[in-house]
This record gives C-alpha cells, structure tokens and sequence, in this order.
C-alpha cells in the first residue's frame, strides 16, 4: 500500500522557514509522496473556500493509499470540519498541531467556528490522532485547549513552544520529522 503526507496550513501560509515548509523538503528527501495544497486567499480564509479546496484535494488521492494528514493552527479547525462532512474518507493518522482557540476573536478565523458538535467522531476521523499542544500559546491558552480533549485522543502539551511556528523557533523541527516517520512520540 503506498502512503502520502498531506500538510496543511494555517493564516498565511507556511513561509519557507517554517517547520512545515522544511517538512516538506525533508520528507520529499527521503522518497515520500508529500502535498502540500495552496489556499485561496491564505490570508483572509474561508471555511467554504478552503474546505472545497480540501476536497478537491482528496479527490486526487487514491482511496486505497495511506493518508497521514499533518495540520498546523487554522488548518486543524479546517480538518474538524473536513472530517466532520466526510465521515466515510478514513485517513491512516491525523497530527493535529497548535489548534487556534475556539474563543478566538480574529476576524481572519471568525469563519472557521464554531468547531463541529461531534468532536470525539471527528477524533475517529483517523485511525490514529495526535494532538500536538504549547502551554504558552499566544492563540490558544491552556484553558481553552481543554475544549479540543473531547476528541479523545492522545495529547501532547509541549512545554513553552508558543504557537509552533517560525515567531517561537520553529524552522527545522526534527521532534516532527520523527513523528511522521516513525508513528511514535518521543519526549
């Protein structure tokens, strides 16, 4: 069975020193099928925009091959969604990393929530998810990412690593690298 990385991003995109654009390279280097889908207006997003993009982008994926989805900050409320309306598309594993607040006043969100009702089935929208949290998340305080534990799935809340991204040091990544690869968290 083949298997393909599907990364998604969030408000802006990934610029090239983000972990997810070094993501990419690396597992590119190392012979993997890797999409890395470009938003409509990454700046300003809509949830029906980008979840229609989302779909068209499954739809180029072969049922039968072996999707790990890696989602950072808006795109982990985008997959809620996603797997929220399409409940029969199983992946292999979600990594579901520094999901925004859902009490979040951004306007360049707004359109994202609420999140979906059936948040433990969304849990269930892969066979293996993983929540990837920072206890000093600018968008996302730790009172709020308690919302996201009725997924019920396995959480990892990593100490003072603020929204994960390129602002709090995060370019190369190897701790993700290894994650994706290996299907194991090692702390």
């Amino acid at each position: 069975m083949s298997r393909s990385f599907l990364l998604l991003y969030g408000v802006g995109g990934s610029d090239p020193d983000h972990w997810q654009t070094w993501l990419h390279q690396e597992l590119v280097k190392r012979g993997e099928t890797v999409r890395f889908p470009d938003f409509p207006d990454k700046d300003q997003p809509d949830r029906d925009v980008w979840l229609d993009h989302l779909s068209s982008v499954f739809e180029e994926i072969p049922n039968d091959e072996e999707v790990i989805v890696v989602a950072h900050s808006l795109a982990c409320i985008m997959w809620f969604h996603y797997a929220a309306s399409t409940p029969n598309r199983k992946i292999q594993r979600a990594i579901l990393i520094a999901p925004p607040s859902p009490f979040l006043e951004y306007e360049p969100v707004m359109t994202f929530f609420p999140v979906p009702e059936n948040m433990h089935e969304i849990g269930m929208g892969a066979k293996k998810t993983l929540l990837v949290l920072s206890s000093t998340d600018p968008y996302c305080s730790v009172e709020d990412a308690s919302q996201y534990f009725d997924l019920g799935v396995p959480c990892v809340m990593l100490p003072k690593m603020g929204h994960i991204n390129v602002e709090a040091g995060y370019g190369p990544w190897p701790w993700i690298l290894d994650v994706c690869l290996n299907e194991q968290v090692t702390l």
